[in-house]
């Protein structure tokens, strides 16, 4: 019977580290389970047939996790909340650095044609993507407000939230009925 050293135990839980980054789509209490009895599986073959003999008998993370995802949610293609918060996350961020660059582009041009423009000037902003955007300029001097994302732009994000995440696939999971007593 093998002895499992220290570094034999990271060797296992770099395994077990690997399997729970690739099962971020389950819910957090299975990915748990998961988690404790792989590697109590893991620590038990280890004693009997020694670490690296346990491990490769295992496979590598990327079959494991996917056996696991198959169990949970079938063979077919499956949402990613991974993807979907990616998408959620990442859209605005983008958008707005676009956006606003596209407004400064639009404030320099006009202290380009005047360096020391005064008075009202509007920008429709993006067509159908932001709001109108008002700069008000006092000497070269700008402030500007509007500019907010329209409704069209908030239905976008929301698309493409659903579509990065694929969360057109998801099922309802149905609760048994309660027997009645």
């Amino acid at each position: 019977m093998p002895d499992v050293t220290i570094f034999d135990r990271l060797r296992i839980e770099r395994l077990v580290w690997s399997l729970d980054q690739q099962l971020y789509d389950l819910p957090r209490a299975q990915r748990l389970a998961n988690r404790r009895e792989v590697r109590a599986n893991l620590l038990e073959a280890a004693h009997d047939v020694g670490t690296t003999e346990a491990l490769r008998r295992v496979g590598g993370s990327r079959q494991l996790a996917e056996q696991y995802l198959v169990a949970e949610f079938g063979d077919g293609p499956r949402p990613s909340w991974i993807g979907a918060i990616y998408a959620a996350a990442l859209l605005p961020l983008l958008l707005n650095f676009f956006l606003s660059e596209a407004a400064n582009a639009f404030e320099s041009g006009v202290t380009a044609a005047d360096p020391q423009a005064t008075g009202v000037y509007v920008w429709s902003g993006v067509s159908g993507l932001q709001s109108a955007i008002t700069y008000t300029f006092s000497d070269g001097a700008a402030s500007h407000h509007g500019g907010a994302w329209t409704p069209l732009t908030y239905a976008l994000w929301l698309l493409l939230i659903v579509g990065a995440g694929r969360l057109w696939r998801l099922r309802l999971r149905r609760r048994p009925a309660l027997a009645a007593s």
